[in-house]
């Protein structure tokens, strides 16, 4: 059986702070944009719809209730069944998608509404007080370090210098806003409008055109202290070979916390001609596979290895490759670890210039990716992300 992807659309991502576009705007009406356009682009009844899966790590107060439920019935689509609303850390939105594809090709159903959403200028990273981030008797057993920590410790392990990660979050910034003014997201961008139908938000917000070294090379880093509180020992002792971990990520390497949302429309092949909807995409495979949670943000590399091997597939059969990035160390360790051309690589950008939206982060990538294969008229891609604790999430999709 084959599950494909009929639609997949994001809206732009807003800075995740109080001056954002979209700080005022709740994320049932993030959401609701999407709705609203999944329906004026595909024509479905939502009553064919078997279920709502999405991705959404701050679930409480306005993301609270099992918003993907609440969000779907506050857009009017009354569907089959029921909403989910999940978290995975990072990964959630391509778990959401993976659930989904899981359900479609063993017979529970036929058409799933996928995404995320995360407001975090409404609901901040971290609001959930989860053990894993505050109770030191959970952190320590796991254990957890803190994921600027662990990327410093990555660069620190890999030999990346201050100006080597300048320098790729700089790239970052530069093909996003290359890709901007050229209209490569323009597909599956949906512009956010208010209750009188103003738009707030058309682009990404938090690109910064012409960034470069000597540019980032005016930020401090952020996670020193963090680190000081144990963290550089904890790994320091874990790893020996890594004697001193400098710490050399800041705002400008890092991924910015942004507001954003983000859908896909999955079906079988028989819905699919059903519906009369062409195809863009057909999920190849998927993976969940996790790295050691000490290490934290290597799950990504873990699931890309394992889909390969599940689909038999060669890093030289991939076209195109998106790793969501976490940072700056990590984007460059998983180009590295898998043998990546650069020229395939996260070709327009990712989190560091675009913002990393937790929950919605899985299916954005997943938009951008199916844009891109299908202006280059290539057919192969690969996306990933990295997580908390080790989480790691892949996916290959072809274009169909």
């Amino acid at each position: 059986m084959s599950i494909f992807v009929l639609e997949a659309i994001r809206i732009p991502r807003g800075k995740g702070n109080a001056k954002g576009a979209l700080h005022h705007v709740k994320p049932v009406d993030l959401l609701k944009n999407l709705f609203d356009e999944m329906r004026n682009r595909t024509a479905i009844d939502p009553s064919r719809v078997d279920e709502v899966i999405l991705g959404c790590v701050g679930q409480l107060n306005d993301q609270g209730g099992n918003i993907a439920h609440t969000a779907a019935l506050y857009s009017d689509w009354q569907t089959r069944g029921s909403g989910t609303t999940l978290t995975s850390y990072c990964t959630s939105g391509i778990t959401a998608c993976s659930m989904a594809a899981a359900k479609l090709l063993s017979g529970q159903g036929e058409l799933y509404v996928v995404g995320g959403v995360e407001s975090m200028s409404r609901v901040p990273i971290l609001s959930d007080n989860g053990p894993l981030f505050t109770d030191p008797d959970v952190s320590s057993k796991v254990p957890f370090v803190p994921n600027g920590v662990i990327a410093d410790f990555i660069a620190a392990r890999q030999g990346y210098s201050r100006e080597d990660l300048d320098a790729y979050a700089s790239a970052s910034h530069n093909k996003a806003a290359l890709a901007t003014e050229n209209g490569y997201f323009k597909r599956s961008l949906v512009p956010v409008r208010d209750a009188r139908g103003e738009i707030l938000l058309s682009d990404d917000e938090l690109i910064r055109p012409g960034s470069s070294i000597q540019s980032m090379a005016k930020l401090s880093p952020s996670f020193e202290n963090i680190g000081a509180e144990g963290f550089d020992d904890m790994l320091c002792k874990q790893f020996p070979e890594v004697s001193h971990i400098p710490h050399h990520h800041h705002a400008g390497n890092s991924p910015g916390m942004v507001d954003g949302a983000s859908l896909a429309l999955l079906a079988t092949r028989e819905m699919a001609s059903n519906l009369g909807i062409p195809a863009r995409a057909e999920i190849i495979g998927f993976s969940t596979k996790r790295a050691a949670a000490i290490e934290g943000l290597t799950g990504g590399y873990a699931a890309a290895e394992d889909v390969l091997k599940r689909t038999g597939l060669n890093g030289t059969d991939i076209d195109l490759w998106e790793f969501n990035e976490g940072f700056a160390a990590t984007a460059m360790n998983f180009a590295q670890q898998l043998h990546v051309p650069p020229d395939r690589y996260n070709v327009n950008g990712s989190g560091i210039a675009m913002g990393h939206a937790m929950g919605a982060t899985g299916v954005n990538i997943l938009s951008m990716m199916i844009d891109e294969l299908e202006r280059r008229k290539m057919r192969t891609g690969l996306i990933a992300i990295s997580g908390a604790a080790g989480a790691g999430a892949a996916m290959i999709v072809r274009i169909y």
